[in-house]
């Protein structure tokens, strides 16, 4: 049975890599340069004359304020003209991962629904030449543009940490996800030998995706040992993290796709093997601050996502044949995989890209490649992919199930409004009134400069059940007692001054 005419789907997709930074290049050039290969890779010239939306992922550096007036205020607009679109409704995503999902999934509605005829959705970022420049003194006073025009944002924007996490070092992602991974190992019972060798295996696994993508940023296989090994080249980040592990987020890359409804590819005259449908996709939130969860190591919102995709779909995880998990730290992939039912080294792998530490994670925009490399791999192989996607702290999520593979019967979107209810009814953990006292470590970090380490990061609970974030003495012998003694489990004593939490054993 043929799909119906709502169903919506992707027609084209598009990426760009650029190894050798080039200030000339400005922001809205590489958006142009993806735009430019997704409306290519359509196969049919006169799709420019139906896409009545364009929206742009939002810029990275949009979120510090000392680099945001670089770039281009009025960049979907500019890239409309250069495409030569009549006159589209304009749009951007919010700040965070799971943006590029979430668009797709927004606009498959939106498609589906009959309010659009195709949609144009694009992303890029220039960190790589932008870094470049901050050190060698490269004009980049072309960059902005001329216009200070925003278009309309897409999705809710919303400050991902509070004031007592900020406080302790939380803000950074860098921190913040080893805090889920040390949790994690304590929930499998692992020694630290036995989980640094999963971390770097799973990590190791995504370096040789890499090595085969003509689009990664380092398209180099690593061995686990390599990976897990500390040297001078790869230095913890932040304790359990080797530099390896982490995202490269100096890039300069760009993605886009052309998204339709089967109705308007018939009339465009589109190759039906180039079509890939979006099966299901949905949208939850975590707790939205990490020092509110009562797990550290879990998601009940991609859990609830992936039942609901799975329902509506009767595609279960058996029968998917690809996979693209959110990769910007270990904790992430393994996180996901447990709750979609998962093993993080499964056969089938966890990506198609080859991950955010060696294909690159380019800010918001990573997910936006990884639904263009999708693409490529069903157009190929057939079959289903999932693509799960994260903003924050793995607060924000959106998932995706793609298909060669067509639905029968009229396409619906998945209400996801019951997946946001579900977690937001769950009970919190308060945070302590009176911080000051003993508390019991629940998770630990230690951030490390380019001399060792430089901070202790604790995450623990009172005797009345309140959660505390706090950090440790910043000298030697306290660092070092965190690193060579697990301090899980182990009570301490926290005092206040000037705001922040200390935590002593």
């Amino acid at each position: 049975m043929a799909a119906a005419d709502n169903t919506p789907i992707i027609i084209g997709a598009g990426q760009q890599t650029w190894r050798e930074t080039d200030a000339t290049r400005t922001p809205v050039d590489a958006l142009e340069a993806a735009a430019g290969a997704a409306l290519a890779d359509c196969g049919v010239p006169r799709v420019t004359h139906v896409i009545d939306a364009l929206c742009t992922v939002r810029f990275i550096a949009d979120t510090t304020p000392e680099v945001r007036g670089l770039f281009p205020r009025e960049a979907a607009a500019e890239l409309a003209g250069r495409c030569g679109l009549a006159a589209p409704a304009l749009f951007q995503g919010t700040i965070g991962g799971n943006t590029p999902q979430y668009l797709v999934n927004h606009f498959a509605r939106a498609l589906a629904a009959g309010e659009h005829n195709a949609v144009l959705l694009a992303g890029a970022e220039n960190l790589a030449t932008m870094f470049a420049a901050f050190s060698n003194g490269d004009d980049l006073s072309a960059w902005p543009g001329q216009g200070s025009t925003e278009p309309a944002t897409i999705g809710e924007e919303r400050e991902g940490v509070n004031d007592t996490e900020r406080a302790h070092g939380l803000y950074e992602p860098i921190n913040t996800y080893p805090l889920f991974e040390n949790s994690l190992r304590r929930h499998l019972g692992l020694d630290r030998e036995a989980h640094t060798a999963l971390i770097a295996g799973l990590t190791s696994d995504m370096s040789r995706v890499a090595a085969g993508n003509p689009f990664a940023w380092k398209p180099v296989f690593e061995s686990a040992e390599q990976i897990g090994t500390i040297a001078t080249h790869n230095r913890y980040i932040g304790y359990p993290y080797t530099r390896a592990m982490n995202p490269i987020l100096a890039v300069d890359m760009a993605a886009a796709l052309v998204l339709t409804t089967v109705g308007t590819a018939r009339a465009l005259g589109i190759d039906e093997e180039r079509w890939i449908y979006l099966r299901g996709g949905a949208d939850c939130n975590d707790t939205w601050h990490v020092s509110e969860r009562p797990q550290l190591h879990a998601s009940p919102a991609l859990r609830g996502i992936f039942r609901a995709i799975a329902a509506h779909t009767g595609i279960g995880v058996d029968e998917i044949g690809h996979f693209d998990i959110y990769s910007c730290f270990p904790s992430a992939v393994q996180v996901a995989c447990r709750e979609i039912g998962l093993d993080p080294r499964d056969p089938r792998g966890v990506t198609v890209t080859g991950g955010l530490p060696y294909f690159g994670g380019p800010g918001n925009n990573y997910s936006l490649h990884a639904i263009a490399q999708m693409t490529g791999v069903l157009r190929a192989t057939g079959g289903h992919g999932l693509v799960t996607a994260n903003g924050m702290y793995l607060t924000k999520h959106s998932v995706g199930l793609y298909s060669r593979e067509a639905p029968t019967g009229a396409w619906q979107a998945i209400d996801s409004s019951p997946l946001q209810a579900a977690v937001d009814a769950a009970p919190i953990v308060p945070p302590a009134a009176d911080p000051t006292g003993p508390a019991t470590v629940e998770t630990f970090t230690v951030a490390f400069g380019r001399d060792g380490p430089k901070q202790g990061i604790v995450i623990a609970r009172n005797d009345a059940g309140e959660r505390i974030v706090a950090n440790t003495p910043q000298d030697a012998h306290a660092l070092r007692a965190l690193l060579e003694d697990d301090p899980i489990g182990r009570r301490g004593g926290v005092t206040t001054r000037d705001g922040c939490n200390c935590i002593e054993f």
